[in-house]
Order: structure tokens, then C-alpha cells, then sequence
């Protein structure tokens, strides 16, 4: 557990941070073309992301929420993903695009893909992560969309926590595991 924020170095900051949003942003707008998306955050961790994104994106969009968890309150992922509440609004025949703040071990994002084509049909389904944690990864599953590659460190702040703290840094920071 990361006890204070002096016990991190810094990753990413807030202005690389949406430096790189703006560019996922002009990515999205040219793959969609103005067409309506409706964009799924994948809570907790992705709120800030999917919201400094959605204001760059120029398109008639819906915003969905979703709550999964596979880290339970480890700095590792347990493996198995958790739904909370999953209920989306009608996305049949839509464009999806899920927003999620980093793909680990990839088995989250698997797990919601499979959900949303087994249960809705959407028009298309994309999936864009903040982060994204190649080496840990256990599933075939790679982001269309993803801001920033890292290395194994486990990371915080702009709305990754530790155990529900940090959430609101402005930037990234990681302690080494």
C-alpha cells in the first residue's frame, strides 16, 4: 500500500497527461467521422479520463457507466473480475467506445467485451485505456485506443487509487512492485 503521496515517483504528468488525451481525441473523431458514439466508462478508475476525453471528442455522444473490478484491494489483479451493476442503456446497432484507465492483465476488458457482444449488438466496439500494461497481460485482448505503454508498476492518481486514495492527483504516479 502507497501511505502518502511522497512514496511516489512521478509517471506521467497532468500535462503529458492531456497533451495525449487531445490526440486519442483527434484519433476518435477521424475513425468516427461525427458519427454518434456512446462512450461506457468503466468506473472508478476511468472517470477522469473518460471525462477530459469527452470533451475533446466532436461527435453527438452518450455517456454510460459501468462498474468491474480484478483488483479488489491489491496492487495486483486477483484474476477474477466482478461486476457491479451492470445495467447499460440501450446500445443496440450503436457505436461503443469503452473507456477504461489502464488494461493489465487484460482479462477486465475481455470480460467486458464478451458481456457487451453477448448481450447487445452493437453497431461497432472499440476499447480505449488510458494505460496499458503489456507485460502483465493474460489475455489476447489489445486496446484500439490507449494513451500511454508502461512498464509492471503499480500506479496511482487521475483516478487509479490505492485502496481507494489518490484518485484525485492530477498526475500518474507508481511505487516499483
Amino acid at each position: 500500500m502507497i501511505t502518502a503521496v511522497n512514496d511516489l515517483k512521478i509517471l506521467l504528468t497532468d500535462e503529458q497527461i492531456q497533451t495525449r488525451i487531445k490526440s486519442l481525441a483527434d484519433e476518435i473523431n477521424n475513425d468516427y467521422k461525427g458519427e454518434e458514439i456512446v462512450l461506457i466508462c468503466v468506473l472508478k478508475g476511468a472517470v477522469m479520463f473518460a471525462v477530459d476525453l469527452s470533451k475533446h471528442l466532436n461527435m453527438p455522444l452518450k455517456m454510460e457507466f459501468i462498474k468491474l473490478s480484478s483488483y479488489g484491494n491489491g496492487m495486483t489483479s486477483s484474476g477474477k473480475v466482478q461486476s457491479f451493476g451492470a445495467h447499460l442503456e440501450e446500445i443496440n446497432g450503436k457505436n461503443v467506445l469503452i473507456v477504461e484507465d489502464i488494461i493489465d492483465t487484460g482479462l477486465t476488458a475481455e470480460f467486458l467485451i464478451n458481456y457487451i457482444k453477448e448481450t447487445y449488438n452493437p453497431k461497432t466496439l472499440k476499447f480505449c485505456s488510458l494505460l496499458n500494461k503489456k507485460e502483465t497481460r493474460k489475455s489476447s485482448v489489445e486496446p484500439d485506443y490507449y494513451g500511454f505503454e508502461i512498464g509492471n508498476k503499480f500506479v496511482v492518481g487521475y483516478g487509479l487509487d490505492d485502496e481507494g486514495y489518490n484518485r484525485n492527483l492530477n498526475y500518474i504516479g507508481y511505487k516499483e512492485i
